[in-house]
């Protein structure tokens, strides 16, 4: 990375969201593929591609974290979150729900303070309390303007903001303990596929060159944005990396509106602008009371 730190680290944080922003394309492109296999591969070609970036990164491998059986209780937790996660987000994607993802990434950073509250006893200012209702009152609009509740983007913020909660609460760095996550990932992503291929239902074999090749590049669009993040995650504020965090939704929601044509009727537009809303509230309280933190600390209240 070149520049500061904190350029490369802008850059960093830039790639990695607009990476997951434009995956919902890579996953249509593999539609023939049943998403349980996509998930298969991704999950088995990520260790190979990760062990090769804490290689070329001159890291420790995990193996000190595989006799400490809470840390391996809490990868294996996080581990199967994220395989959730994945699972459910690839599944919309190529079922026709690109949108309702986006609302599910969008609605995260608020279930993480509400998680915090609940897990952490962490106290919420009356800003974050507003941008909280905001929030739940554009979920329950859009629980009427869909006719259902919105289940899909409110499980992938639940998958996301707990895998995120289990990993404030972990000491392991991000690339080993993404090491440690696809260690666990591994061996049963490789039977699910070994037996799928025996038994002449498996993608890969009887794909196209093309299909195949993008099925081992499963592991190298999940690692690359990790680490990516990873690296944003050390050289820049946590405000920053939370401003530039709604570059993927709006990705996923352009994508879905204008390339695949979803629908986004006026009713589904106000339940989004009301979500909008508590996020808008929630970063404008965030930077509100850090100027005032800062002010105070320097001794000038006003």
């Amino acid at each position: 990375m070149r520049g500061t730190p904190t350029q490369a680290g802008m850059a960093a944080a830039t790639a990695s969201y607009c990476i997951w922003g434009l995956l919902p394309i890579y996953w249509k492109l593999l539609g023939e593929v049943p998403p349980v296999e996509i998930l298969g591969h991704r999950m088995a070609w990520s260790l190979p591609f990760t062990i090769f970036f804490v290689f070329i990164s001159r890291r420790h491998l995990s193996s000190p974290y595989l006799r400490d059986w809470a840390i391996l209780k809490r990868s294996l937790a996080c581990s199967s979150l994220l395989a959730a996660n994945w699972l459910i987000y690839i599944w919309a994607v190529n079922s026709g729900y690109i949108v309702e993802t986006s609302l599910g990434y969008y609605v995260n950073p608020l279930v993480s303070v509400a998680f915090g509250v609940i897990f952490i006893k962490e106290r919420l200012r009356s800003g974050q309390i507003g941008a909280i209702l905001l929030a739940a009152i554009g979920v329950i609009y859009l629980t009427f303007g869909y006719g259902r509740f919105p289940w899909i983007a409110m499980a992938l913020a639940m998958t996301f903001a707990t895998y995120g909660l289990l990993h404030k609460q972990t000491r392991i760095a991000p690339l080993e303990s993404l090491h440690l996550e696809t260690l666990i990932f591994f061996i049963p992503a490789v039977a699910f596929l070994m037996i799928r291929g025996l038994y002449g239902t498996g993608a890969f074999l009887h794909a196209k060159p093309s299909v195949m090749i993008m099925l081992v590049g499963t592991g190298l669009v999940t690692t690359i944005p990790l680490l990516l993040f990873g690296y944003a995650a050390q050289n820049i504020s946590l405000s920053m990396l939370g401003v530039l965090q709604y570059i993927a939704p709006t990705l996923n929601l352009l994508i879905g509106v204008f390339l695949y044509h979803e629908e986004f009727p006026a009713s589904r537009l106000i339940g989004f602008m009301l979500v909008w809303s508590g996020l808008l509230v929630y970063m404008i309280e965030g930077g509100v009371h850090k100027v005032r933190h800062s002010r105070l600390r320097l001794g000038n209240p006003t």
